[in-house]
């Protein structure tokens, strides 16, 4: 079962959203749409490793936290984050207080830089490892041959927290894959954002 049709506004949603209306709004509103900026890749790649272990519940909810304890995702201002603040974000009870976790995302900041550096962008280099066309609804696979190279060719990098399950569900939410339901109310809208998305270059 790929789908949940007992909703109250009557729409059918991918089974994993639940009765929050925040949820039902992360899953209409953002889930599975392109994302080509980097600091809006590099935000959610950042959020699926601290996702790791726990529900994407916990984090949607902590999200503005996140945002403010990591500078909105700025790739720049994170990078240069040091010791003090990092044990400062061990302290702040509004996000998950995973020292391992908080230093990987200013590490991957760093890396960040690099790999804009030799690839123009961030954008650039993800959307490389997109699904090929014919190749997408699986739902509800948890790794893909796409994702499972591009963990393998970030860790070669020196990213960390990137394991082939966590980009898999990265790829998913910035519409490197369109994973909705077939039945989902969503999964048209989706796929005629990805035709409209340029990809970058």
């Amino acid at each position: 079962m790929t789908v949940r049709t007992d909703f109250q506004d009557g729409l059918v949603r991918c089974f994993w959203v639940d009765d929050s209306a925040g949820y039902q709004r992360y899953h209409d509103e953002e889930w599975g749409r392109p994302v080509g900026d980097d600091r809006g890749l590099f935000e959610q790649l950042s959020l699926e490793g601290f996702q790791s272990g726990l529900s994407w519940r916990t984090i949607l909810n902590k999200r503005d936290a996140f945002r403010r304890a990591f500078a909105n995702f700025d790739i720049d201002k994170v990078a240069r984050y040091g010791e003090a603040r990092v044990q400062a974000l061990v302290a702040d009870a509004g996000i998950v207080r995973h020292r391992g976790k908080i230093e990987a995302v200013i590490n991957n900041a760093r890396r960040a830089q690099e790999m804009r550096d030799q690839h123009g962008s961030l954008g650039a280099f993800f959307w490389r490892y997109e699904a090929p066309a014919g190749k997408r609804g699986a739902q509800p696979v948890s790794v893909s041959p796409q994702s499972q190279a591009l963990s393998k060719d970030l860790k070669k990098l020196g990213w960390k927290f990137v394991g082939p399950t966590t980009v898999y569900a990265f790829m998913q939410s910035v519409g490197m894959v369109n994973d909705h339901g077939a039945r989902c109310h969503h999964r048209p809208e989706c796929e005629q954002a990805r035709a409209r998305f340029v990809r970058p270059t």
